[in-house]
């Protein structure tokens, strides 16, 4: 029964969420330049919020899995005998599909629910028509920052966890005293690496960023909603969210195999 009620939410859900990015566009390109004394700082305080606050944790997060992850990958290589294929998993698991997606399920986790509920109380409360009264347009006001904040958010975490990740599964693999030095781990990445790797990566987690952000400011201004609701629509976000991520993400593997 959720599993169903789930794919009716998405089914119905769509359509409008295409709309509502569509609008949203036509705000970004007729209103490019306007109130920018307004909206730049409120791109810096979405950047700040989604980016900045998280970078620790974040480097938590990548120092985990370089641990869990690429040391224990590496350490199984070398004993087996597959040595030069290190670069090539590292990139596969870490720089393409790994490093975005948990940079943007963090955004989502810690900044984006919170998002939905602020949106959605202010919603509820009638604050979207008072800017709408004041001749404010709350898609340029509320959600084109945060949209934006949002998008260089998870880039910007993308490329930190990465490093972190890499870096820290060296660390574990040198602790235990594999024959694998640095040079040569580092040379192993450079080679399995792709000139298009890292514009990809940034288109994908641009995707996941914008994406995220849209779905989070439909949930919590395109359509009236009660204080009691503003729970069931963090719900919906973070299953819409996830889900859509995972579908980006899998749409980038035929990408990555004509490489």
């Amino acid at each position: 029964m959720a599993t169903a009620g789930l794919l009716r939410d998405l089914t119905e859900t769509l359509p409008r969420l295409t709309a509502f990015t569509l609008i949203t566009l036509g705000t970004v390109l007729t209103k490019t330049g306007h109130s920018r004394a307004v909206i730049r700082p409120l791109i810096r305080q979405q950047v700040f919020r989604a980016g900045a606050r998280l970078v620790p944790m974040v480097c938590f997060l990548g120092l985990i899995l370089g641990v869990v992850i690429v040391g224990q990958a590496v350490a199984v290589l070398q004993q087996v005998g597959a040595g030069n294929l290190t670069g090539v998993l590292l990139v596969t698991v870490v720089v393409r599909e790994l490093s975005p997606l948990v940079a943007a399920l963090v955004v989502l986790a810690r900044v984006g629910t919170a998002t939905v509920v602020d949106l959605g109380t202010a919603r509820a409360m009638g604050e979207v028509e008072a800017l709408e009264a004041l001749g404010i347009d709350p898609i340029h006001y509320c959600v084109v920052p945060r949209v934006v904040g949002f998008t260089i958010a998870v880039m910007g975490l993308t490329v930190y966890l990465m490093l972190v990740t890499l870096f820290s599964g060296y660390g574990f693999a040198f602790a235990r005293g594999l024959p694998l030095t640095f040079p040569n781990y580092l040379s192993g990445i450079a080679a399995a690496l792709s000139w298009i790797d890292f514009p990809l990566m940034m288109v994908k987690t641009a995707i996941f960023g914008s994406l995220t952000g849209m779905v989070i400011c439909y949930q919590g201004l395109a359509h009236p909603i009660r204080l009691e609701e503003v729970g069931m629509a963090t719900t919906r976000t973070v299953a819409i969210c996830g889900i859509g991520c995972l579908l980006v993400d899998a749409a980038f593997v035929p990408i990555y195999l004509l490489l």
